[in-house]
Protein backbone atom coordinates (compact mmCIF):
# COMPACT_ATOMS: atom_id res chain seq x y z
CA UNK A 1 0.00 0.00 0.00
CA UNK A 2 1.29 3.66 -1.00
CA UNK A 3 1.44 5.73 2.04
CA UNK A 4 -0.82 8.02 2.75
CA UNK A 5 -0.34 11.37 4.03
CA UNK A 6 -2.70 14.14 5.66
CA UNK A 7 -1.96 17.71 6.48
CA UNK A 8 -4.54 17.75 9.23
CA UNK A 9 -5.65 14.49 11.65
CA UNK A 10 -7.64 11.90 11.25
CA UNK A 11 -10.58 11.67 13.59
CA UNK A 12 -12.33 8.67 14.63
CA UNK A 13 -16.04 9.49 15.41
CA UNK A 14 -17.76 7.24 17.50
CA UNK A 15 -21.58 7.57 17.64
CA UNK A 16 -22.31 5.50 20.38
CA UNK A 17 -25.30 3.09 19.61
CA UNK A 18 -26.19 4.28 16.88
CA UNK A 19 -27.62 1.55 14.25
CA UNK A 20 -28.71 0.88 10.85
CA UNK A 21 -32.12 -0.40 10.21
CA UNK A 22 -34.67 0.48 7.52
CA UNK A 23 -37.33 0.13 10.05
CA UNK A 24 -39.29 3.48 10.30
CA UNK A 25 -41.39 2.73 13.82
CA UNK A 26 -39.51 3.47 16.44
CA UNK A 27 -36.11 4.51 14.56
CA UNK A 28 -35.00 7.64 15.51
CA UNK A 29 -31.92 7.61 13.78
CA UNK A 30 -34.11 7.98 10.64
CA UNK A 31 -36.12 10.54 12.48
CA UNK A 32 -33.67 12.95 13.21
CA UNK A 33 -32.96 16.25 10.82
CA UNK A 34 -29.20 15.14 10.78
CA UNK A 35 -28.37 17.66 7.67
CA UNK A 36 -24.09 16.93 8.22
CA UNK A 37 -24.62 12.96 8.22
CA UNK A 38 -27.41 13.07 5.73
CA UNK A 39 -25.05 14.92 3.18
CA UNK A 40 -21.95 12.74 3.99
CA UNK A 41 -23.83 9.51 3.41
CA UNK A 42 -24.44 10.89 0.06
CA UNK A 43 -21.40 12.75 -1.44
CA UNK A 44 -18.48 10.54 0.72
CA UNK A 45 -17.39 6.72 0.83
CA UNK A 46 -19.18 4.84 2.90
CA UNK A 47 -20.09 1.22 3.71
CA UNK A 48 -21.66 -0.78 6.79
CA UNK A 49 -19.80 -2.90 9.54
CA UNK A 50 -20.89 -5.83 11.73
CA UNK A 51 -21.13 -4.65 15.41
CA UNK A 52 -22.38 -7.88 17.15
CA UNK A 53 -21.95 -11.74 18.36
CA UNK A 54 -18.96 -13.18 16.58
CA UNK A 55 -17.69 -9.92 14.85
CA UNK A 56 -16.94 -8.52 18.09
CA UNK A 57 -15.94 -11.98 19.98
CA UNK A 58 -19.70 -12.83 21.96
CA UNK A 59 -22.26 -15.31 21.06
CA UNK A 60 -23.34 -15.82 17.75
CA UNK A 61 -26.79 -13.61 17.23
CA UNK A 62 -25.81 -11.94 20.94
CA UNK A 63 -26.60 -7.91 20.97
CA UNK A 64 -23.42 -5.79 20.44
CA UNK A 65 -22.52 -3.76 23.51
CA UNK A 66 -19.64 -0.71 24.09
CA UNK A 67 -17.45 -3.09 25.59
CA UNK A 68 -16.48 -5.39 23.27
CA UNK A 69 -17.17 -2.50 20.58
CA UNK A 70 -14.26 -0.28 21.55
CA UNK A 71 -12.57 -3.53 22.15
CA UNK A 72 -12.79 -4.05 18.76
CA UNK A 73 -12.40 -0.97 17.03
CA UNK A 74 -8.92 -0.45 19.14
CA UNK A 75 -7.65 -4.05 18.65
CA UNK A 76 -7.67 -4.79 15.27
CA UNK A 77 -8.72 -8.40 16.08
CA UNK A 78 -12.03 -10.55 16.99
CA UNK A 79 -10.98 -11.38 20.99
CA UNK A 80 -13.24 -14.40 21.88
CA UNK A 81 -14.21 -12.61 24.96
CA UNK A 82 -17.19 -11.53 27.67
CA UNK A 83 -19.97 -14.09 27.53
CA UNK A 84 -18.13 -16.24 25.12
CA UNK A 85 -15.37 -16.85 27.56
CA UNK A 86 -17.40 -17.51 30.85
CA UNK A 87 -19.76 -19.98 29.18
CA UNK A 88 -16.51 -21.83 27.87
CA UNK A 89 -15.20 -21.74 31.70
CA UNK A 90 -18.57 -23.06 32.90
CA UNK A 91 -18.79 -25.54 30.39
CA UNK A 92 -15.67 -27.22 31.14
CA UNK A 93 -15.55 -27.32 34.63
CA UNK A 94 -12.59 -24.95 34.98
CA UNK A 95 -14.32 -22.01 36.60
CA UNK A 96 -15.20 -24.37 39.89
CA UNK A 97 -11.57 -25.02 40.25
CA UNK A 98 -10.46 -21.18 40.39
CA UNK A 99 -9.24 -20.29 43.67
CA UNK A 100 -11.68 -17.49 43.59
CA UNK A 101 -14.46 -20.35 43.69
CA UNK A 102 -12.82 -22.08 46.36
CA UNK A 103 -12.26 -19.41 48.47
CA UNK A 104 -15.30 -18.37 48.56
CA UNK A 105 -16.92 -21.56 49.34
CA UNK A 106 -14.02 -22.71 52.03
CA UNK A 107 -14.34 -19.13 53.60
CA UNK A 108 -18.08 -19.63 54.49
CA UNK A 109 -17.84 -22.99 55.72
CA UNK A 110 -14.89 -22.13 57.79
CA UNK A 111 -16.55 -19.35 59.44
CA UNK A 112 -20.10 -20.98 58.81
CA UNK A 113 -21.21 -17.79 57.34
CA UNK A 114 -23.10 -16.75 53.78
CA UNK A 115 -22.59 -17.10 50.32
CA UNK A 116 -23.61 -13.45 48.69
CA UNK A 117 -24.78 -12.91 44.86
CA UNK A 118 -24.83 -9.88 43.14
CA UNK A 119 -24.46 -8.88 39.91
CA UNK A 120 -27.21 -6.91 37.25
CA UNK A 121 -30.32 -9.42 37.50
CA UNK A 122 -30.78 -10.46 33.66
CA UNK A 123 -29.90 -12.52 30.92
CA UNK A 124 -29.29 -9.51 28.28
CA UNK A 125 -25.35 -10.87 27.92
CA UNK A 126 -24.24 -7.62 27.94
CA UNK A 127 -22.48 -7.09 31.90
CA UNK A 128 -23.74 -10.69 33.40
CA UNK A 129 -26.11 -13.91 32.84
CA UNK A 130 -28.34 -14.78 35.52
CA UNK A 131 -28.16 -18.15 33.85
CA UNK A 132 -24.36 -18.43 35.25
CA UNK A 133 -25.94 -17.07 39.09
CA UNK A 134 -27.80 -20.50 38.70
CA UNK A 135 -25.35 -22.01 37.91
CA UNK A 136 -23.49 -21.15 40.29
CA UNK A 137 -26.66 -21.24 43.41
CA UNK A 138 -26.77 -25.43 42.21
CA UNK A 139 -23.12 -25.59 42.42
CA UNK A 140 -22.98 -24.14 45.93
CA UNK A 141 -25.67 -26.27 46.72
CA UNK A 142 -24.25 -29.15 45.74
CA UNK A 143 -20.82 -28.22 47.57
CA UNK A 144 -23.07 -28.02 50.86
CA UNK A 145 -23.38 -24.22 51.56
CA UNK A 146 -25.77 -23.86 53.94
CA UNK A 147 -26.81 -19.84 53.49
CA UNK A 148 -27.31 -17.85 50.45
CA UNK A 149 -28.54 -14.59 50.04
CA UNK A 150 -28.82 -12.52 46.46
CA UNK A 151 -28.65 -8.68 46.48
CA UNK A 152 -30.32 -8.12 43.08
CA UNK A 153 -29.37 -5.11 40.87
CA UNK A 154 -32.30 -4.80 38.43
CA UNK A 155 -31.76 -4.35 34.68
CA UNK A 156 -34.91 -2.94 32.09
CA UNK A 157 -31.78 -1.77 30.06
CA UNK A 158 -30.12 -4.26 28.16
CA UNK A 159 -33.94 -6.07 28.43
CA UNK A 160 -37.67 -5.53 28.38
CA UNK A 161 -37.78 -1.85 30.63
CA UNK A 162 -40.63 -3.65 32.91
CA UNK A 163 -39.11 -7.57 32.99
CA UNK A 164 -38.10 -7.70 36.57
CA UNK A 165 -41.06 -9.96 37.71
CA UNK A 166 -40.34 -12.87 35.23
CA UNK A 167 -36.35 -12.84 36.29
CA UNK A 168 -37.35 -13.09 40.00
CA UNK A 169 -40.00 -15.47 39.19
CA UNK A 170 -37.84 -17.50 37.28
CA UNK A 171 -34.61 -17.59 40.42
CA UNK A 172 -37.85 -18.59 43.03
CA UNK A 173 -38.62 -21.17 41.21
CA UNK A 174 -35.39 -22.36 40.64
CA UNK A 175 -34.50 -21.61 44.30
CA UNK A 176 -37.01 -24.07 45.30
CA UNK A 177 -35.50 -26.96 43.59
CA UNK A 178 -32.11 -26.76 45.91
CA UNK A 179 -32.09 -29.26 48.68
CA UNK A 180 -29.39 -30.94 51.20
CA UNK A 181 -28.88 -34.54 51.03
CA UNK A 182 -32.09 -35.50 52.81
CA UNK A 183 -34.41 -32.96 50.80
CA UNK A 184 -34.68 -30.26 52.87
CA UNK A 185 -34.87 -26.93 51.33
CA UNK A 186 -32.21 -24.93 51.30
CA UNK A 187 -31.26 -21.55 53.03
CA UNK A 188 -31.25 -19.34 49.77
CA UNK A 189 -33.40 -16.59 49.35
CA UNK A 190 -32.94 -13.09 47.93
CA UNK A 191 -32.14 -9.98 50.42
CA UNK A 192 -32.78 -7.22 48.35
CA UNK A 193 -32.32 -5.20 45.46
CA UNK A 194 -32.85 -1.90 42.90
CA UNK A 195 -32.20 -0.59 39.74
CA UNK A 196 -29.08 -0.05 37.93
CA UNK A 197 -28.80 3.37 37.50
CA UNK A 198 -29.74 3.98 40.87
CA UNK A 199 -28.14 0.89 43.17
CA UNK A 200 -24.66 -0.37 43.05
CA UNK A 201 -23.94 -0.08 39.36
CA UNK A 202 -22.14 3.60 38.87
CA UNK A 203 -19.82 3.35 36.48
CA UNK A 204 -16.70 6.01 35.37
CA UNK A 205 -17.16 7.33 39.38
CA UNK A 206 -19.96 9.23 37.98
CA UNK A 207 -21.76 9.02 41.15
CA UNK A 208 -20.68 7.01 44.06
CA UNK A 209 -24.17 7.58 45.67
CA UNK A 210 -25.42 4.80 43.32
CA UNK A 211 -22.45 2.67 45.04
CA UNK A 212 -23.35 3.84 48.52
CA UNK A 213 -27.12 3.19 47.86
CA UNK A 214 -26.48 -0.31 47.40
CA UNK A 215 -24.25 -0.82 50.11
CA UNK A 216 -26.27 0.83 53.13
CA UNK A 217 -29.24 -1.52 51.66
CA UNK A 218 -26.69 -4.81 51.81
CA UNK A 219 -24.79 -4.12 54.80
CA UNK A 220 -26.84 -2.00 56.84
CA UNK A 221 -30.62 -2.94 55.82
CA UNK A 222 -30.77 0.54 55.18
CA UNK A 223 -33.41 1.32 51.71
CA UNK A 224 -36.10 4.07 50.95
CA UNK A 225 -38.94 0.53 51.55
CA UNK A 226 -38.99 -2.77 52.85
CA UNK A 227 -40.90 -5.95 51.59
CA UNK A 228 -42.05 -9.37 52.46
CA UNK A 229 -40.36 -10.75 48.61
CA UNK A 230 -38.69 -9.32 45.92
CA UNK A 231 -42.43 -10.50 43.81
CA UNK A 232 -44.18 -7.82 46.31
CA UNK A 233 -41.55 -5.29 46.00
CA UNK A 234 -42.32 -5.06 42.14
CA UNK A 235 -45.51 -5.42 42.57
CA UNK A 236 -46.16 -2.84 45.14
CA UNK A 237 -43.73 -0.12 43.35
CA UNK A 238 -45.43 -1.12 40.27
CA UNK A 239 -48.87 -0.06 41.90
CA UNK A 240 -47.37 2.86 42.72
CA UNK A 241 -45.83 4.54 38.94
CA UNK A 242 -47.01 1.97 36.72
CA UNK A 243 -44.23 3.92 34.21
CA UNK A 244 -41.54 2.44 36.44
CA UNK A 245 -38.16 1.06 34.67
CA UNK A 246 -36.56 -1.73 36.35
CA UNK A 247 -33.46 0.14 35.89
CA UNK A 248 -34.82 2.93 38.34
CA UNK A 249 -36.83 0.54 40.54
CA UNK A 250 -35.70 2.14 44.16
CA UNK A 251 -33.64 0.08 46.75
CA UNK A 252 -35.28 -1.98 48.68
CA UNK A 253 -34.39 -4.35 51.24
CA UNK A 254 -36.32 -8.05 52.08
CA UNK A 255 -37.42 -8.38 56.13
CA UNK A 256 -38.93 -11.46 58.36
CA UNK A 257 -40.26 -10.13 61.12
CA UNK A 258 -38.99 -6.10 60.29
CA UNK A 259 -35.28 -8.01 60.41
CA UNK A 260 -33.58 -7.95 57.11
CA UNK A 261 -32.94 -11.39 56.09
CA UNK A 262 -29.72 -11.00 54.56
CA UNK A 263 -27.44 -8.51 55.49
CA UNK A 264 -23.55 -8.65 54.67
CA UNK A 265 -20.90 -9.54 57.83
CA UNK A 266 -17.51 -9.81 58.41
CA UNK A 267 -16.76 -13.28 57.67
CA UNK A 268 -18.78 -14.11 54.31
CA UNK A 269 -18.19 -14.52 51.45
CA UNK A 270 -19.25 -12.26 48.40
CA UNK A 271 -19.53 -12.87 44.70
CA UNK A 272 -20.02 -10.31 42.39
CA UNK A 273 -21.23 -11.99 38.58
CA UNK A 274 -21.14 -9.63 35.87
CA UNK A 275 -18.04 -10.39 33.59
CA UNK A 276 -18.40 -6.61 31.85
CA UNK A 277 -16.30 -4.12 34.32
CA UNK A 278 -17.45 -0.77 34.13
CA UNK A 279 -20.53 -1.17 36.49
CA UNK A 280 -18.42 -3.53 38.48
CA UNK A 281 -15.32 -1.91 39.46
CA UNK A 282 -16.63 0.33 42.01
CA UNK A 283 -18.31 -2.03 44.21
CA UNK A 284 -15.10 -4.21 44.03
CA UNK A 285 -13.24 -1.28 45.36
CA UNK A 286 -15.57 -0.86 47.97
CA UNK A 287 -15.48 -4.10 49.53
CA UNK A 288 -11.70 -4.35 48.95
CA UNK A 289 -9.46 -1.31 49.48
CA UNK A 290 -7.81 -1.08 52.63
CA UNK A 291 -7.88 3.01 51.50
CA UNK A 292 -11.20 3.92 49.85
CA UNK A 293 -12.56 7.57 50.00
CA UNK A 294 -15.76 6.48 47.53
CA UNK A 295 -17.95 7.13 50.42
CA UNK A 296 -18.05 6.41 53.91
CA UNK A 297 -18.55 2.40 54.49
CA UNK A 298 -19.84 2.88 57.89
CA UNK A 299 -17.43 0.75 60.05
CA UNK A 300 -14.66 2.36 62.23
CA UNK A 301 -12.07 4.35 60.82
CA UNK A 302 -14.20 3.01 57.44
CA UNK A 303 -11.97 0.34 57.49
CA UNK A 304 -12.74 -2.83 54.89
CA UNK A 305 -15.21 -4.81 55.86
CA UNK A 306 -13.77 -8.52 56.29
CA UNK A 307 -15.36 -10.30 53.52
CA UNK A 308 -14.29 -12.57 50.79
CA UNK A 309 -14.98 -10.63 47.57
CA UNK A 310 -14.63 -11.90 44.13
CA UNK A 311 -15.80 -10.86 40.66
CA UNK A 312 -16.32 -13.46 37.56
CA UNK A 313 -13.32 -11.65 36.58
CA UNK A 314 -10.52 -8.37 36.55
CA UNK A 315 -12.15 -5.11 36.62
CA UNK A 316 -9.22 -3.30 36.08
CA UNK A 317 -6.18 -5.12 34.57
CA UNK A 318 -3.92 -2.51 35.67
CA UNK A 319 -4.72 -2.75 39.28
CA UNK A 320 -5.49 -6.41 39.29
CA UNK A 321 -8.60 -5.81 41.10
CA UNK A 322 -10.24 -7.43 42.52
CA UNK A 323 -7.61 -10.18 43.90
CA UNK A 324 -10.17 -13.20 43.29
CA UNK A 325 -11.67 -13.64 40.30
CA UNK A 326 -13.74 -16.72 39.09
CA UNK A 327 -12.41 -16.58 34.85
CA UNK A 328 -9.03 -14.67 34.33
CA UNK A 329 -9.43 -11.50 31.99
CA UNK A 330 -8.58 -11.42 28.19
CA UNK A 331 -5.08 -10.56 27.02
CA UNK A 332 -5.02 -8.24 24.37
CA UNK A 333 -2.51 -7.13 22.64
CA UNK A 334 -0.90 -4.56 19.64
CA UNK A 335 -4.04 -2.58 20.45
CA UNK A 336 -4.04 0.53 17.93
CA UNK A 337 -2.70 3.07 20.83
CA UNK A 338 0.04 0.76 21.57
CA UNK A 339 0.95 1.07 17.86
CA UNK A 340 0.22 4.44 17.24
CA UNK A 341 2.48 5.11 20.55
CA UNK A 342 5.75 2.98 19.26
CA UNK A 343 5.58 5.33 16.50
CA UNK A 344 5.73 8.42 18.04
CA UNK A 345 2.46 9.79 16.71
CA UNK A 346 0.48 12.11 18.97
CA UNK A 347 -3.07 10.75 20.15
CA UNK A 348 -6.00 12.21 22.07
CA UNK A 349 -8.87 10.23 23.14
CA UNK A 350 -11.53 12.30 24.36
CA UNK A 351 -15.54 11.81 26.11
CA UNK A 352 -17.88 12.90 28.53
CA UNK A 353 -18.14 10.51 31.91
CA UNK A 354 -20.87 8.16 30.50
CA UNK A 355 -18.07 6.82 27.67
CA UNK A 356 -14.61 7.84 28.87
CA UNK A 357 -13.87 4.46 30.04
CA UNK A 358 -14.68 3.30 26.79
CA UNK A 359 -12.74 5.25 24.29
CA UNK A 360 -9.65 5.14 26.63
CA UNK A 361 -9.38 1.93 28.47
CA UNK A 362 -11.46 -0.41 26.96
CA UNK A 363 -10.08 1.18 23.75
CA UNK A 364 -6.78 0.32 24.72
CA UNK A 365 -6.90 -3.16 25.27
CA UNK A 366 -8.12 -2.79 28.91
CA UNK A 367 -5.65 -0.79 30.06
CA UNK A 368 -5.82 3.00 31.78
CA UNK A 369 -1.81 3.52 30.60
CA UNK A 370 -1.01 6.12 28.24
CA UNK A 371 2.01 6.48 25.94
CA UNK A 372 3.95 9.78 26.28
CA UNK A 373 1.98 11.48 23.17
CA UNK A 374 -1.15 10.37 24.17
CA UNK A 375 -3.66 12.73 25.91
CA UNK A 376 -7.28 11.48 27.16
CA UNK A 377 -9.63 14.05 28.15
CA UNK A 378 -12.96 13.86 29.97
CA UNK A 379 -15.76 16.15 29.79
CA UNK A 380 -17.82 15.32 33.30
CA UNK A 381 -21.53 13.69 32.15
CA UNK A 382 -24.95 15.21 33.69
CA UNK A 383 -26.02 13.33 36.88
CA UNK A 384 -29.73 13.50 35.99
CA UNK A 385 -31.72 11.49 33.67
CA UNK A 386 -30.00 11.60 30.54
CA UNK A 387 -33.34 11.81 28.68
CA UNK A 388 -33.95 15.33 30.99
CA UNK A 389 -30.63 16.82 28.85
CA UNK A 390 -30.37 14.36 25.88
CA UNK A 391 -27.72 17.08 24.27
CA UNK A 392 -25.48 15.66 27.13
CA UNK A 393 -22.17 17.13 26.73
CA UNK A 394 -21.58 16.81 22.78
CA UNK A 395 -20.89 20.42 22.71
CA UNK A 396 -18.46 20.29 25.66
CA UNK A 397 -16.96 17.52 24.20
CA UNK A 398 -16.14 18.98 21.34
CA UNK A 399 -15.28 22.26 22.17
CA UNK A 400 -12.52 20.18 24.06
CA UNK A 401 -11.49 18.74 20.68
CA UNK A 402 -11.02 21.64 18.61
CA UNK A 403 -9.38 23.18 21.23
CA UNK A 404 -6.61 21.40 20.98
CA UNK A 405 -7.24 19.43 17.21
CA UNK A 406 -4.01 21.36 15.55
CA UNK A 407 -1.99 19.13 18.31
CA UNK A 408 -2.39 15.42 17.46
CA UNK A 409 -2.23 13.39 14.39
CA UNK A 410 -4.88 10.90 15.43
CA UNK A 411 -8.16 12.01 17.97
CA UNK A 412 -10.75 9.58 18.76
CA UNK A 413 -13.73 11.03 20.14
CA UNK A 414 -17.20 9.19 21.47
CA UNK A 415 -20.59 10.84 21.57
CA UNK A 416 -22.36 8.99 23.86
CA UNK A 417 -26.13 10.31 23.45
CA UNK A 418 -27.03 7.28 20.86
CA UNK A 419 -27.11 4.98 23.63
CA UNK A 420 -27.14 6.44 27.05
CA UNK A 421 -30.26 8.32 25.94
CA UNK A 422 -31.47 5.18 23.81
CA UNK A 423 -31.45 3.51 26.16
CA UNK A 424 -34.92 5.28 27.78
CA UNK A 425 -36.81 4.08 24.80
CA UNK A 426 -37.97 7.52 24.47
CA UNK A 427 -38.09 8.89 20.92
CA UNK A 428 -38.19 12.31 20.70
CA UNK A 429 -35.25 12.46 23.69
CA UNK A 430 -33.01 10.53 21.30
CA UNK A 431 -34.04 12.41 18.16
CA UNK A 432 -32.80 15.52 20.31
CA UNK A 433 -29.73 13.72 21.32
CA UNK A 434 -29.01 12.70 17.78
CA UNK A 435 -29.67 15.91 16.06
CA UNK A 436 -27.10 17.90 18.80
CA UNK A 437 -24.61 14.92 17.81
CA UNK A 438 -25.42 15.96 14.20
CA UNK A 439 -24.50 19.84 14.93
CA UNK A 440 -21.26 18.89 16.34
CA UNK A 441 -19.76 16.73 13.86
CA UNK A 442 -20.50 19.75 11.13
CA UNK A 443 -18.33 21.71 13.75
CA UNK A 444 -15.24 19.24 13.56
CA UNK A 445 -15.49 18.36 9.65
CA UNK A 446 -15.25 22.46 9.23
CA UNK A 447 -12.09 22.21 10.91
CA UNK A 448 -10.73 19.00 9.62
CA UNK A 449 -11.08 20.25 5.96
CA UNK A 450 -9.45 23.70 7.10
CA UNK A 451 -6.44 21.73 8.15
CA UNK A 452 -6.35 19.26 5.95
CA UNK A 453 -7.21 16.04 7.48
CA UNK A 454 -10.37 13.69 7.48
CA UNK A 455 -12.81 11.96 9.71
CA UNK A 456 -13.96 8.33 9.75
CA UNK A 457 -17.17 8.04 11.75
CA UNK A 458 -18.59 4.90 12.76
CA UNK A 459 -20.55 3.15 15.82
CA UNK A 460 -19.80 0.57 18.49
CA UNK A 461 -23.12 -0.84 18.11
CA UNK A 462 -26.45 -0.31 17.61
CA UNK A 463 -29.88 1.21 20.20
CA UNK A 464 -31.74 4.25 18.42
CA UNK A 465 -32.61 3.06 15.66
CA UNK A 466 -34.77 0.49 17.03
CA UNK A 467 -36.46 2.02 20.26
CA UNK A 468 -40.15 -0.24 19.43
CA UNK A 469 -40.03 -4.09 19.61
CA UNK A 470 -41.83 -6.22 16.77
CA UNK A 471 -45.01 -5.62 19.00
CA UNK A 472 -44.73 -1.83 18.99
CA UNK A 473 -43.39 -2.11 22.71
CA UNK A 474 -40.15 0.50 24.00
CA UNK A 475 -37.18 -1.55 23.20
CA UNK A 476 -34.43 0.11 25.35
CA UNK A 477 -31.86 -2.59 25.08
CA UNK A 478 -29.01 -2.89 22.09
CA UNK A 479 -29.68 -4.18 18.69
CA UNK A 480 -27.76 -6.59 16.20
CA UNK A 481 -27.86 -4.16 13.80
CA UNK A 482 -25.15 -3.12 11.52
CA UNK A 483 -23.62 -0.01 12.00
CA UNK A 484 -22.12 2.80 9.59
CA UNK A 485 -18.52 4.03 8.50
CA UNK A 486 -18.06 7.06 6.51
CA UNK A 487 -15.02 8.25 5.43
CA UNK A 488 -14.88 11.80 5.58
CA UNK A 489 -12.25 13.07 3.32
CA UNK A 490 -12.43 16.21 1.17
CA UNK A 491 -8.49 16.13 0.71
CA UNK A 492 -6.81 14.80 -2.57
CA UNK A 493 -5.78 11.43 -0.59
CA UNK A 494 -10.05 10.12 -0.88
CA UNK A 495 -8.64 9.57 -4.60
CA UNK A 496 -5.77 7.62 -3.34
CA UNK A 497 -8.00 4.44 -2.11
CA UNK A 498 -10.79 2.70 -2.40
CA UNK A 499 -13.05 0.67 -0.03
CA UNK A 500 -11.75 -3.03 0.51
CA UNK A 501 -15.15 -4.00 0.91
CA UNK A 502 -14.52 -7.68 2.67
CA UNK A 503 -17.78 -9.77 2.89
CA UNK A 504 -17.42 -9.76 7.04
CA UNK A 505 -16.51 -6.23 7.79
CA UNK A 506 -16.60 -5.21 11.62
CA UNK A 507 -15.23 -3.15 13.66
CA UNK A 508 -11.89 -4.95 14.39
CA UNK A 509 -11.11 -3.83 10.94
CA UNK A 510 -11.18 -0.20 11.89
CA UNK A 511 -7.78 -0.10 13.78
CA UNK A 512 -5.37 -1.35 10.32
CA UNK A 513 -7.75 1.29 8.29
CA UNK A 514 -7.12 3.87 10.97
CA UNK A 515 -3.12 3.09 10.70
CA UNK A 516 -3.38 2.96 6.82
CA UNK A 517 -4.48 6.32 7.06
CA UNK A 518 -1.88 7.74 9.15
CA UNK A 519 0.62 6.61 6.61
CA UNK A 520 1.51 3.34 8.20
CA UNK A 521 1.76 0.28 5.91
CA UNK A 522 3.96 -2.11 8.22
CA UNK A 523 1.04 -3.44 10.71
CA UNK A 524 1.16 -5.91 13.30
CA UNK A 525 0.32 -9.48 11.83
CA UNK A 526 -2.40 -10.30 14.31
CA UNK A 527 -4.32 -7.66 13.00
CA UNK A 528 -7.27 -8.11 10.76
CA UNK A 529 -7.39 -6.49 6.88
CA UNK A 530 -7.69 -2.73 6.53
CA UNK A 531 -10.99 -1.24 5.04
CA UNK A 532 -9.39 0.85 2.43
CA UNK A 533 -6.84 -0.05 -0.35
CA UNK A 534 -4.41 1.66 -2.89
Amino acid sequence: MNKLNYGGPVVLAVLDGVGLSKRVEGNAVLAAHTEFLNNAIRTQKTMALQASGEAVGILPGQMGNSEVGHNALGSGQIIKQGIAKIEDEFNSGKIWESTAWTGAIANVKAQNSTLHFSGIFSDGGVHSDINHLFKMLQRASDEGVKRVRIHLVLDGRDVHPQSAEKYIKNLEDFLKTLTDDYGNPRDYKVAGGGGRMIYVADRYETDWSVVERGWNAMIYGKAEYYFDSAIEAISLLREKNPELQDQYCPPFVITENNIPVGLVNDGDSFIYYDFRADRAIEIAQAFTYEMFDGFNRGTENNRRLDVFFAGMTEYNSDTHVPQYRLVEPVQIQDSLHEFLGKNNIPQLAIAETAKFGHITYYFNGNSYEKYDDEEQVCIESDTCPYNERPWMKSAETTDALLEKIEDYKFIRINYAGGDMVGHFGDMEATITALEAIDLQLARIAKRVDELGGMMVITADHGNAEELLDENGKIKTSHTTNLVPCIFYDNTDNRDKYELNRIADAGLSNIAPTLANLLGLTELPKTWRSSLIKN
